[in-house]
């Protein structure tokens, strides 16, 4: 047998011997597998650092008025009479009662407001518009939107289930009143004035009744 022959011989022989000892360390695979992803162990079990500590104070009621404050106490008790109540929400909806109500004064129109009104707030206010219209007079105003609001109080009547949440709003809007030729007598289409209000809203607690009613009104 000739040399060449022998080292052809050889060579195969250790060719087939490093295929044999590499399937014996890595194995055979069959088509596309996907690697298998590893999961850490912080998302099998969850992070700590992202549970929840219960018992904390209700940023909803401490967001408005200070923690341990009687209009806290009240605002908690409101929240124990009606799970779904909650004071960022009630605090939307003045925002958009204010403005509303309002303009309905300063309109004429009551009739719209007449359900957001205690009895005693709706009758000075048909007061009020009645005086202006005996003198001849209309208001044209514009309302430019609430600059500030604070929840400055809140009671609840453990007796009753009467919650009473009062509102400070610094509003801006033009007025202007006419007289019966259309003069300006009072105020300015143009001149945006400031005003400042500070209003107390009631419910009873768990009522099938939604609606606060507006029952207090000072400036």
């Amino acid at each position: 047998m000739n040399s060449p022959l022998i080292q052809l011989l050889v060579l195969a022989g250790i060719a087939v011997f490093l295929i044999l000892r590499l399937k014996s360390v890595l194995g055979t695979r069959e088509g596309f597998e996907q690697p298998e992803v590893q999961t850490q162990p912080s998302e099998r079990r969850g992070r700590p650092d992202l549970e929840v500590i219960e018992g904390g104070p209700d940023l909803d009621i401490t967001d408005h008025v200070d923690e341990g404050s009687d209009a806290a106490d009240a605002l908690a008790g409101m929240k124990r009479l009606e799970p779904s109540f909650g004071v960022g929400d009630f605090i939307g909806g003045a925002r958009g009662a204010y403005e509303m109500i309002v303009m309905g004064y300063e309109n004429g129109d009551l009739a719209e407001i007449q359900p957001f009104l205690s009895e005693e707030i709706y009758e000075s206010f048909v007061d009020g518009v009645a005086a202006r219209e005996d003198q001849g007079l209309t208001i044209e105003a514009n309302f430019i939107g609430v600059r500030e609001m604070r929840l400055s109080n809140a009671t609840l009547d453990k007796d009753t289930n009467e919650a009473e949440i009062t509102i400070r709003f610094v509003a801006e809007l033009t007025s202007a009143v006419r007289d019966k030729g259309g003069d300006i007598v009072e105020g300015s289409l143009t001149e945006i004035k400031k005003q400042k209000d500070t209003w107390s809203f009631a419910r009873i607690m768990g009522s099938d009744d939604p609606n606060w009613l507006l029952v207090s009104t000072d400036a």
